[in-house]
Protein backbone atom coordinates (compact mmCIF):
# COMPACT_ATOMS: atom_id res chain seq x y z
CA UNK A 1 0.00 0.00 0.00
CA UNK A 2 1.30 3.40 -0.90
CA UNK A 3 0.91 6.32 1.61
CA UNK A 4 -1.80 7.55 -0.39
CA UNK A 5 -3.51 4.88 0.12
CA UNK A 6 -3.28 4.41 3.84
CA UNK A 7 -4.48 8.04 3.97
CA UNK A 8 -7.65 6.91 1.89
CA UNK A 9 -8.17 3.90 4.35
CA UNK A 10 -7.62 6.34 7.59
CA UNK A 11 -9.90 9.28 6.34
CA UNK A 12 -12.85 6.22 5.51
CA UNK A 13 -12.39 4.88 8.77
CA UNK A 14 -12.63 8.23 10.25
CA UNK A 15 -15.95 9.55 8.85
CA UNK A 16 -17.21 5.92 9.90
CA UNK A 17 -16.55 6.31 13.14
CA UNK A 18 -17.68 9.80 12.98
CA UNK A 19 -20.98 9.04 12.11
CA UNK A 20 -21.62 6.42 14.38
CA UNK A 21 -24.41 7.40 17.39
CA UNK A 22 -22.47 5.11 19.92
CA UNK A 23 -25.75 5.45 22.12
CA UNK A 24 -28.10 4.60 19.82
CA UNK A 25 -26.24 1.07 19.09
CA UNK A 26 -25.66 0.50 22.76
CA UNK A 27 -29.57 0.85 23.59
CA UNK A 28 -30.50 -1.46 20.31
CA UNK A 29 -27.95 -4.29 21.73
CA UNK A 30 -29.63 -3.79 25.29
CA UNK A 31 -33.31 -3.51 23.38
CA UNK A 32 -32.39 -6.96 21.28
CA UNK A 33 -30.86 -8.82 25.01
CA UNK A 34 -34.16 -7.88 26.67
CA UNK A 35 -36.49 -9.29 23.62
CA UNK A 36 -33.96 -12.49 23.81
CA UNK A 37 -32.29 -11.85 20.52
CA UNK A 38 -28.90 -12.41 21.15
CA UNK A 39 -26.98 -15.46 21.08
CA UNK A 40 -24.35 -16.54 23.58
CA UNK A 41 -21.78 -19.28 21.54
CA UNK A 42 -20.07 -21.44 24.34
CA UNK A 43 -16.61 -22.38 23.60
CA UNK A 44 -15.52 -25.90 23.39
CA UNK A 45 -12.03 -24.53 24.43
CA UNK A 46 -14.22 -22.76 27.76
CA UNK A 47 -16.01 -26.36 28.53
CA UNK A 48 -12.84 -28.57 28.58
CA UNK A 49 -10.87 -25.38 30.95
CA UNK A 50 -13.53 -25.15 33.11
CA UNK A 51 -14.02 -28.83 33.58
CA UNK A 52 -10.17 -29.45 34.24
CA UNK A 53 -10.78 -26.45 37.14
CA UNK A 54 -8.00 -24.84 35.52
CA UNK A 55 -6.95 -21.09 35.10
CA UNK A 56 -6.12 -19.84 31.10
CA UNK A 57 -2.57 -19.48 32.06
CA UNK A 58 -2.63 -23.08 33.91
CA UNK A 59 -4.57 -24.82 30.89
CA UNK A 60 -2.60 -22.91 28.29
CA UNK A 61 0.87 -24.52 29.62
CA UNK A 62 -0.92 -27.83 30.26
CA UNK A 63 -1.89 -27.56 26.40
CA UNK A 64 1.45 -26.12 25.42
CA UNK A 65 -0.26 -23.00 23.83
CA UNK A 66 0.07 -19.61 24.60
CA UNK A 67 -2.71 -17.81 27.30
CA UNK A 68 -3.16 -15.66 24.08
CA UNK A 69 -3.92 -18.41 21.81
CA UNK A 70 -5.98 -20.35 24.43
CA UNK A 71 -8.10 -17.00 24.61
CA UNK A 72 -8.62 -16.66 20.59
CA UNK A 73 -10.09 -20.13 21.14
CA UNK A 74 -12.80 -19.23 23.81
CA UNK A 75 -13.28 -16.07 22.30
CA UNK A 76 -14.27 -18.00 18.76
CA UNK A 77 -11.41 -15.94 16.81
CA UNK A 78 -8.99 -18.96 16.12
CA UNK A 79 -9.59 -22.40 15.96
CA UNK A 80 -7.79 -25.80 17.62
CA UNK A 81 -6.46 -28.05 15.10
CA UNK A 82 -4.81 -30.81 15.18
CA UNK A 83 -3.46 -32.15 18.71
CA UNK A 84 -4.94 -29.25 20.29
CA UNK A 85 -8.41 -30.22 18.81
CA UNK A 86 -7.63 -33.84 20.56
CA UNK A 87 -6.88 -32.95 23.57
CA UNK A 88 -9.47 -30.49 24.15
CA UNK A 89 -12.19 -33.06 23.55
CA UNK A 90 -10.39 -35.51 26.52
CA UNK A 91 -10.12 -32.42 28.68
CA UNK A 92 -14.00 -32.33 28.16
CA UNK A 93 -15.06 -35.91 28.28
CA UNK A 94 -12.65 -36.81 31.17
CA UNK A 95 -10.68 -33.98 32.20
CA UNK A 96 -9.17 -36.33 35.04
CA UNK A 97 -7.24 -38.43 32.40
CA UNK A 98 -5.73 -35.26 31.00
CA UNK A 99 -5.12 -33.88 34.56
CA UNK A 100 -3.46 -37.45 35.74
CA UNK A 101 -1.06 -37.38 32.75
CA UNK A 102 0.41 -34.14 33.86
CA UNK A 103 0.48 -35.34 37.73
CA UNK A 104 -1.90 -32.65 38.72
Amino acid sequence: MTTIDVMCVAAVALRFEADRDLGAELLQSVREMKAGKVHVAYSPAIEAREKTGLSQSQFAALLGVSVRTLQGWEQGRKQPSGAARTLLTIARTNPQALLAVVGK
